[in-house]
């Protein structure tokens, strides 16, 4: 008598019509923003650790942003590289500094197509590169800090930011930038929390591409690889003090994290599939070592997958394109 398999899962992945009807987990481009570099230089400037990502001028930036509008993008996040910094970072509450201005060009240009977003954090604007001011001894002043963050909060919200991405990993910045914009009567403004931010290494190609400064690392307020749960601890903090979303960054070598924060969080849960994350399969891929383009897909629908409701990545334009062209009638569709 002959011994069959009971179960046949491969009826289900027979072809791709199936293999789609029965998928777990979609990609939408809505759900994808795109991080937006912007250069106070008179030229767009290319990032040599980044291969296909460059610095863009104001002058530029509208194209980009009625670019990711087109493609039904769910928004952009905004970073400012100043010609000039000093120790408290002025340029990132100034008026006319570069990421204030740059707000203001994106918010004429997106007209309400798409959100807005606005790095909130020092490290791009200080002459020593952190992510706060300095104390008598060199280390990073949490509560100095936080005023800072809260001057940042309101110039940013007055240019015309949606969502504030609070990426300092300074003890109650939710709290304290939370409390500023509602005493201004600015409670419309969105807060997106990077709460389980992690002292990596795959940041190395974002600090050329801010052309960081900074000297040593960060690993007294960005959080040790080595720990999962104090990941979900800083979410859930940062939820109680009013995140309307909480973010781990990031996104790949922390998918673990990423599932324990989405299962346990009760607002939105977004990912940022960072600089280094890109560099890898680019290169990779330019080395001829992997299928680049279905590395792409597989590397951001795993982290859908893991939980992200949303998903920062630098492939967000190129994402959306390939989407509408698999399925042009859908607004999702599978990777």
């Amino acid at each position: 008598m002959s011994t069959f398999p009971t179960h046949r899962p491969r009826r289900l992945r027979q072809s791709p019509a199936m293999r789609r009807l029965v998928a777990e987990h979609t990609l939408s481009a809505s759900a994808l923003i795109l991080p937006v570099f912007v250069t106070e230089r008179a030229e767009p400037q290319p990032i040599a650790t980044m291969p296909g990502v460059r610095q863009e001028t104001l002058d530029t930036l509208p194209a980009v942003v009625d670019a990711a509008a087109d493609a039904g993008i769910g928004g952009i996040m905004l970073f400012g590289v100043p010609l000039t910094r000093d120790a408290t970072g002025s340029g990132a509450t100034e008026p006319d500094g570069i990421l204030n201005r740059a707000i203001r060009v994106a918010a004429r240009a997106s007209a309400g197509r798409l959100t807005v977003q606005a790095d909130l954090c020092l490290d791009e604007f200080t002459d020593h590169g952190h992510c706060g001011v300095l104390d008598a001894h060199g280390g990073v002043d949490n509560d100095a800090t936080l005023a800072r963050y809260a001057d940042m909060a309101l110039a940013q919200a007055e240019a015309g930011a949606e969502i504030l991405g609070l990426s300092g990993m300074m003890d109650g910045q939710v709290a304290a930038v939370r409390a500023a914009l509602d005493a201004a009567g600015r409670d419309d403004v969105v807060l997106l929390a990077y709460s389980a931010k992690y002292a990596s290494a795959f940041y190395g190609p974002f600090r050329d591409a801010v052309e960081s400064t900074l000297v040593g690392d960060r690993k007294t307020y960005q959080l040790d690889p080595a720990n999962a749960r104090e990941g979900v601890l800083e979410a859930t903090i940062d939820i109680q003090e009013g995140a309307d979303i909480v973010m781990v960054k990031p996104a790949g070598p922390y998918l673990d994290v990423l599932s324990e924060v989405a299962a346990r969080s009760s607002v939105p849960v977004w990912a940022y599939q960072v600089s280094g994350e890109y560099a890898m399969i680019e290169l990779a891929a330019a080395a001829g070592a992997i299928d680049r383009d279905r590395a792409i897909m597989e590397s951001v629908l795993g982290i859908r997958r893991a939980g992200a409701d949303a998903i920062l990545t630098y492939w967000a334009l190129e994402i959306a394109a390939r989407l509408r062209s698999a399925h042009p009638t859908a607004p999702e569709a599978h990777a």
